[in-house]
């Protein structure tokens, strides 16, 4: 007489086999080229504005902004992922990419709170703080697939933070002089 099969493990079947199938690439929204070259992008232009606040000796830099960024691409790009799975009847899904962008941006602004402090009346690392949550931005338009809009806003924040803030510390050595 042949051994009874379980009911829970169809014929063939390998616990490794499945286990394994979990760390495979299998994104279906997007090519996985595209998916690389939006991460790629957004630790870039992340690590291009952190490069700057590192310059200026900054607590938050270089290493800081390209997490920031990469990290707001891949919710990105896990929401899409998300919207693309079938959950239930149509008519019954629910799926707000919204409500991700919200979260996103608000684990950056709480990020970039904590690095700001107030010493002697003198609040300090706004600066420092908005350029991580205009990081968050970036690495989000770069999961959007928007890369020439994130190339537009790195340039312009770094045109902000070096040009801009020269402009502003002649100015105010000026005025002590």
């Amino acid at each position: 007489m042949p051994a009874a099969r379980s009911i829970f493990k169809p014929p063939g079947f390998c616990m490794l086999d499945l286990i394994l199938s979990e760390f495979r690439l299998h994104i279906g929204s997007l090519p996985i080229p595209i998916v690389l070259l939006r991460m790629v992008a957004a630790i870039t232009l992340g690590g291009v504005i952190g490069f700057e606040r590192e310059g200026r000796g900054k607590d938050a830099g270089l290493r800081t902004h390209m997490l920031i960024a990469f990290a707001s691409c891949l919710f990105l790009l896990i929401s899409q992922e998300l919207a693309e799975l079938q959950i239930g009847n149509v008519n019954e899904q629910r799926i707000d990419p919204l409500r991700l962008v919200e979260a996103v941006t608000a684990g950056v602004a709480f990020l970039s709170a904590g690095l700001i402090f107030s010493r002697n009346g003198t609040v300090r690392n706004v600066t420092t703080g908005a350029s991580m949550w205009l990081a968050g931005a970036v690495g989000m338009a770069c999961g959007a697939g928007q890369l020439g809009l994130a190339v537009i806003a790195t340039v312009l924040v770094v045109v902000v933070l070096a040009i801009v803030g020269a402009v502003g510390e002649r100015y105010s050595q000026d005025k002590q002089d």
